[in-house]
Formats: structure tokens, C-alpha cells, sequence
């Protein structure tokens, strides 16, 4: 099959075909007599697989990778860097959002404006970048090295995770999820929150940014869908879900970043969704106590984040389960 029978066959341009021969991703033999490159069955497959992973948005340096990974028979290697894909890709489109909310503003701005705000356009131009390098996750606690160990760790009582049995079941009783409610466990890690919810009937999904973490998670827990992310970019669209919970991982964010994985918990919420959030009051986002002072009526490192549901239209509560812990629901108010 010569090059042009090759295109119309797959529905792309020749002009595309060579530029993936120029990148290395095929080598197509030549005939002996006219030199024509000639593709063959198995080079037509590649060619399908390079354009569809073109079509998810991935690098030629990603999908040589790729190639590889299939032709080595990794399957598993091979769905990881897909689920990557997919996880760059909703942060991409929270980016673009922003970029568009930001372009609005100024539009606005000039509308209603017979001078230059140059001065509303730089904050606004400040504040989108710091939102979107706040979204930029980096994991600093080696979560697939501890991946091995965790549950062993957590349903042993280790110093670590005090209370953990009774967070996850108060966290459970609080939203109270009637059969067949879809539900989403931020943070999952080896899905112990989320199979509680499956067996109260829930549906549950869960969002981890650690391939380990998952790997048990989706061995424990089959009926579960489990995908790679993580709070600043959940990869599901708008509306999806009638709860979203964590556990145990919240106080990992900052003080800002917590704010922004509140939005995107109500993004993904349905409209009258609830969220429920079980953690440590005395830890900051490195693990360490809260450096800044808080009301005495409230958990210390928990107000800042709870100030955020009134004005978002959720009701709120706040239960101290123990010295060390806590839990705050929400649920969103009826237009």
C-alpha cells in the first residue's frame, strides 16, 4: 500500500504520514523498483495507534514512549501513561477556563471603563497566575513507596492515623448515601473510604495521585473506578456526583490550594450535593502544626478552609471527633 491509499485509509495526510516517518515513530520499507514507501498491515496499525494518541493530545516524545511500552507487551505501563494523559489534560482545561474568566474580566473592565485599567488588568492578570501555579501538584511524601505498607499501617492503630477507623465511619453515618448515589473519595489512596461507601449501596469513584496507591486500590475494590489526579484538577466533567469525600489527605494542600479544591469539589457536585472532609486539626500541608492563630471555637487549621461554604452556598458544620481530629460537612443549599 503506497502512501496515498495509506491516508485516505486512516483519514489523515500524507503531509502527516511523512511527518511521522521524520520523527521516527514508522519506517515504512521502499519498493526496489520506483522507491515508493510501502506500508504494510502492521504499519498501518502503528499509524492508527500514533493518530489516536495525537487525538488525546499527546507529544510525538509521549507516544514514542508509548509505542514502545506496546510493543513490549505493558500493558499496565501503558494505561498509567494514558491515565497521566487524561489528568494533564482536565488541568489544561481548568487553565483555559481561567484564561477565559480572566479575559471576561477584562472585557468587562474595559466596557464600563472610558480609560486603560491597566492597574485592574495586572491584578487580574496576577491572580490567574498564582491560581494557576498553585494548581501545579508536586508530591513530596513518596506516596507509592508508602503505598505497600498503608494498610497495615492505618488499621493497626499506627501513631500516625489515630482515630482512622472512626473518621471513615463517622464520614460514612454524616452523609448517610442512599443506594445507587454516586459518590467521589478525593485522595483515596488504597480506597478504604470509598469501599465503606460500596457497601452501604453508594457507586463510588475515586481520584489518587499515586499509581501505587491505586494499583491496590483497584485490586481491592474492582467495581470501583479509580483514576489518576488529584484535588487542583479532578478528572471528571461538571455536575457527576450527588457527594464528594476525603480523608486523611486534605491537610496536604496549602492554605490557598484548599480554597481551590473546594471549587472543584462543588464543579463536580450535582446541585444539591454534599461534601464531607475528615482530617487532623494540628497539621499544616507539610505535615507540621498550623502557624496561624484561630478561633477558639473552631479547630485550629480548619476555620480558613470552612469560611469558604457560606458564600459558595453551602450550609456547614464542623465535629470535633477527637483531640486530633476532625470532620466538616457541607451540604449545598436549595436555590
Amino acid at each position: 500500500m503506497h502512501i496515498k491509499e495509506a491516508a485516505k485509509r486512516l483519514g489523515i495526510s500524507a503531509r502527516a504520514i511523512r511527518f511521522y516517518e521524520e520523527k521516527g515513530l514508522i519506517a515504512p520499507g521502499k519498493e526496489l523498483s520506483s522507491g515508493y514507501r510501502s506500508f504494510t498491515e502492521q504499519e498501518i496499525w502503528r499509524l492508527r495507534t500514533i493518530v489516536a494518541l495525537r487525538e488525546s493530545g499527546m507529544s510525538v516524545s509521549g507516544i514514542q514512549a508509548a509505542l514502545e511500552q506496546v510493543e513490549r507487551g505493558e500493558h499496565d505501563e501503558l494505561l498509567h501513561y494514558l491515565e497521566l494523559q487524561r489528568s494533564v489534560l482536565y488541568a489544561r482545561l481548568l487553565e483555559t477556563r481561567q484564561t477565559l474568566q480572566t479575559t471576561d474580566h477584562m472585557i468587562g473592565l474595559l466596557q464600563g471603563s472610558r480609560g486603560l485599567p491597566l492597574e485592574d488588568f495586572y491584578r487580574l492578570a496576577q491572580d490567574s497566575r498564582e491560581v494557576r501555579e498553585l494548581r501545579n501538584w508536586e508530591d513530596r511524601w513518596n506516596f507509592d513507596e508508602l503505598a505497600s505498607s498503608h494498610d497495615e499501617r492505618v488499621w493497626s492503630g499506627d501513631s500516625a492515623y489515630p482515630g482512622y477507623r472512626e473518621a471513615l465511619e463517622r464520614t460514612v453515618e454524616e452523609i448517610n448515601p442512599a443506594p445507587g448515589e454516586t459518590g467521589l473519595d478525593l485522595g483515596t489512596g488504597t480506597g478504604n473510604l470509598a469501599g465503606l461507601f460500596m457497601e452501604r449501596g453508594a457507586v463510588m469513584n475515586g481520584v489518587d495521585q499515586s499509581k501505587e496507591m491505586l494499583r491496590i486500590c483497584r485490586s481491592k475494590f474492582p467495581g470501583m473506578t479509580a483514576k489518576i489526579g488529584n484535588f487542583l484538577a479532578v478528572p471528571y466533567t461538571d455536575g457527576q456526583f450527588d457527594f464528594v469525600v476525603t480523608s486523611f489527605a486534605f491537610h496536604h494542600l496549602s492554605g490557598r490550594q484548599q480554597k481551590l479544591a473546594l471549587n472543584e469539589m462543588a464543579r463536580v457536585l450535582k446541585p444539591q450535593g454534599r461534601i464531607a472532609i475528615a482530617g487532623f486539626i494540628n497539621r499544616n500541608a507539610d505535615g507540621g502544626a498550623p502557624t496561624d492563630k484561630h478561633r477558639s471555637d473552631s479547630p485550629a487549621g480548619v476555620l480558613d478552609f470552612l469560611d469558604w461554604f457560606g458564600p459558595n452556598g453551602f450550609e456547614s458544620k464542623c465535629l470535633r471527633l477527637s483531640p486530633e481530629l476532625y470532620l466538616a460537612a457541607a451540604r449545598r443549599r436549595l436555590p
